[in-house]
C-alpha cells in the first residue's frame, strides 16, 4: 500500500516524521533511483526501493526487535557528539537499521529494546500506556520506611509530581542499601532524582525489566532477537 514517504521513514525507525520531511526536502531520499524532494510523495515500502543517504531502509513489513543488556559506559543513542560508544556499537552482524527505545543513563545498565518499529516504540514510551520499568537501585545510606513512603505516594520534582512507585527493600550493608523500584514513567533521570529528593543518592542503577521484557540471564553487552510473533502478544 502506498504511504507518504516521511511516514515510511519514521516507521522504519530512522528518525521522526518531522525530521524525515527535512531529509526529503534536502534531497537525501531516493525512491527507485530517483531523488524525491517533494513533501507528500508516496511509495510502497513492499515494492519500492527507498534509500536515505544511500542506505536502504527496512519496510514496515520487516520489523526487527532486539533485547540488549546495556553495560555501563554506553550511550542509548544512534550517535554521540562526544564520540562515546553507543548501544548500536554492541549490535553485530545485523544489517538492519534499528534505534534504541527510550534511554538508560551512561552510567546505568540493564535491559533496553532496539527496533525499527516506530509504532511499537510509541506504545512502550507514551505515558498513556503506562508501561512499567523495574530497577535494582543501590543508594547511599540506609533509608527507612518513612523515608521511602513519599516515593510510594508520589513526590514533587522540578517537572511535576511523580506517579506512585512500587518500592521494596532488597538488601543492606553498613553504609548502603539495595531496593527494587517499579515506575510507569520515562522521565529523564527519574530514579536518580527521586532518591536524591529523599536524601539517598543513587550509586548504581540496573533496569531488570522493561514492560513485559525481563533482563533474564543476559550478560552485559549480550542481546537476543525477539520474533514479531512474540511482540504481537504485547500490542493491543
Amino acid at each position: 500500500m502506498k504511504t507518504r514517504i516521511q511516514k515510511i521513514i519514521a516507521n522504519a525507525g530512522i528518525t521522526s516524521r518531522r525530521k524525515a520531511e527535512t531529509l526529503i526536502t534536502e534531497g537525501r531520499v531516493v525512491v527507485d533511483g530517483r531523488t524525491v524532494t517533494k513533501l507528500g510523495s508516496v511509495a510502497d515500502p513492499q515494492i519500492n526501493k527507498i534509500t536515505v543517504d544511500g542506505k536502504p531502509i527496512i519496510g514496515e513489513n520487516k520489523k526487527t526487535y532486539i533485547l540488549l543488556n546495556k553495560p555501563r559506559g554506553y550511550i542509548t543513542s544512534l550517535h554521540d557528539p562526544q564520540n562515546r560508544p553507543t548501544v548500536i556499537d554492541l549490535i553485530k552482524n545485523i544489517n538492519i537499521r534499528v534505534f534504541p527505545v527510550g534511554r538508560l543513563d551512561y552510567d546505568a545498565e540493564g535491559i533496553i529494546l532496539l527496533t525499527n518499529d516506530g509504532s511499537f516504540a510509541h506504545k512502550l514510551l507514551h505515558p498513556r500506556f503506562g508501561v512499567s520499568r523495574t530497577y535494582l537501585v543501590k543508594v547511599k545510606g540506609l533509608p527507612d520506611a518513612g523515608t521511602i513512603k513519599p516515593l510510594r505516594t508520589g513526590i514533587h520534582l522540578s517537572d511535576g509530581k511523580t506517579s506512585p512507585a512500587q518500592v521494596s527493600f532488597v538488601d543492606r550493608t553498613k553504609k548502603n542499601s539495595w531496593l527494587k523500584v517499579t515506575v510507569t514513567e520515562g522521565r529523564n533521570r527519574l530514579i536518580k532524582r527521586m532518591f536524591t529528593a529523599v536524601g539517598h543518592p543513587v550509586l548504581k542503577l540496573i533496569r531488570i525489566k522493561l514492560g513485559p521484557f525481563p533482563l533474564g540471564s543476559l550478560k552485559p553487552g549480550e542481546y537476543i532477537m525477539v520474533s514479531p510473533e512474540d511482540i504481537k502478544k504485547y500490542i493491543h
